[in-house]
């Protein structure tokens, strides 16, 4: 067993490894040094406040041409939400970082942090080539108000992690709309979780989209991304990997329960998958590896171990860039065609039962007037078409469309978190 001062030593060393390799920084008089967060100038004793984060994002915009930061919505507390665009020029595939979803777990937004400065400044050839064909964009904070008072919910302790579908919050709003126009081809989740040890502690887990309408050549990417990218990446760091919400036996290594990781469709790593993007959850583990670890080392072995399956997610896009390219395609227009079944319940791991599968969806569901004025700002959020319906007293929300597995989970009668219920129409 590491003692804390040998742990503390390995793991402020680790905190200053590069995302790819090293980043070269100029060091002649007219070049600053790049701005450090308050995690790293603390040595990770705390974590970087937003007046910070502003401060630290702000240096980083002004040192590099690389960095567009745009304001994509407000918070009920009248914090905003920020969008940090990571990029040389318009380029054929776009990677989005979704941090802090949930603000009491701060780890992955450290790491966002990082990753936004590194990218901004390398002078590393790898790294370059990457942006030259990846467009990376990072929300650092999407639940400041969660950020500002440590909790897992928004400031009306709503979970924007189960606001996906319905849309009623601000900053699910505002990711919402990021998707419909960015449209990553990649959408990385960074969380964290609490563990149990023996049968649900690694030091980092994983879960792709398991919802069942997600593309299966998309699902596969996701898999390959967790299994054959991230997770290796981890290891080779020395952490340890694993599948979120997954117990297993501790001698066998075999799965013996679930508890989370469904095929919820209002959970973002369940829409990526819904909306034809390469979808991944990660998980760091909040609690120390023993009961002597001081907090500080904690605090940055949490931090590492995000920054090292960063490694693996751009290792991905680097070595399956062209490929993720046609495959998110492909799915795109898949919906233009109009065929197959629909899932309304299931998971990858958990077959759909019979009554939830619209196995000869319709062509599409009609909304009266009122349901549409109630619902459409939520359809233009998703990027939903609608169109008058032939009578004129409301719309039709056709299936033949990128987004044609959305539009029964948003308006069947069977679907558990739709908007409203829609008329089936078999006829349009």
């Amino acid at each position: 067993m590491r003692t804390p001062r040998i742990a503390m030593a390995i793991a402020a060393a680790a905190i200053a490894a590069p995302l790819l390799s090293a980043p070269a920084y100029a060091t002649d008089d007219t070049t600053t040094t790049p701005p450090r967060t308050g995690f790293e100038q603390s040595g990770g004793a705390r974590w970087t406040s937003q007046p910070e984060e502003q401060e630290f994002l702000a240096a980083v915009d002004r040192a590099s041409d690389r960095v567009s930061i745009t304001r994509i919505g407000t918070t009920k507390q009248d914090r905003p939400l920020r969008l940090v665009r990571i990029g040389t020029r318009p380029t054929s595939r776009t990677v989005l970082l979704m941090c802090s979803q949930h603000g009491d777990e701060p780890s992955g937004r450290e790491a966002c942090l990082t990753t936004i400065r590194d990218l901004a400044h390398t002078e590393d050839k790898r790294t370059e080539r990457l942006l030259k064909s990846t467009t990376v964009l990072v929300v650092p904070t999407a639940n400041p108000d969660g950020r500002a008072a440590d909790t897992r919910g928004n400031s009306d302790g709503v979970d924007i992690n189960r606001d996906h579908l319905a849309l009623k919050t601000a900053e699910a709003r505002a990711l919402a709309a990021v998707v419909r126009d960015r449209k990553p081809d990649v959408v990385y989740d960074l969380h964290e979780y609490t563990a149990t040890p023996r049968y649900y502690d690694k030091d980092l887990f994983d879960l792709w989209p398991r919802n069942l309408n997600t593309d299966a050549a998309v699902h596969t990417e996701a898999r390959n991304l967790s299994l054959d990218h991230v997770r290796p990446a981890a290891r080779a760091a020395g952490h340890t990997t694993g599948t979120y919400g997954i117990w297993t036996d501790p001698v066998t290594g075999e799965p013996i329960r679930q508890v989370a990781g469904d095929g919820q469709e209002r959970i973002l790593r369940n829409m990526s998958g819904i909306k034809h993007s390469v979808g991944l959850l990660i998980e760091s583990r909040v609690e120390p590896l023993t009961d002597d670890t001081p907090e500080q080392t904690n605090n940055l072995r949490r931090v590492n171990s995000q920054l090292a399956a960063l490694k693996g997610l751009f290792g991905f896009v680097g070595d399956r860039g062209r490929q993720v390219d046609a495959t998110t395609r492909a799915a795109r227009l898949a919906g233009l065609r109009d065929t197959g079944p629909v899932y309304l319940g299931g998971a990858d791991n958990d077959p759909a039962e019979p009554a939830e599968v619209i196995q000869d969806p319709p062509c599409g569901y009609r909304l009266t007037a009122q349901q549409y004025e109630e619902s459409a700002d939520e359809l233009a959020l998703h990027g939903v078409h609608a169109r008058p319906d032939r009578d004129g007293d409301g719309v039709l929300v056709p299936l033949r469309q990128q987004l044609r597995a959305l539009v029964p989970l948003l308006f069947d009668e069977r679907a558990p978190y739709r908007l409203t219920v829609g008329e089936p129409d078999a006829t349009c």
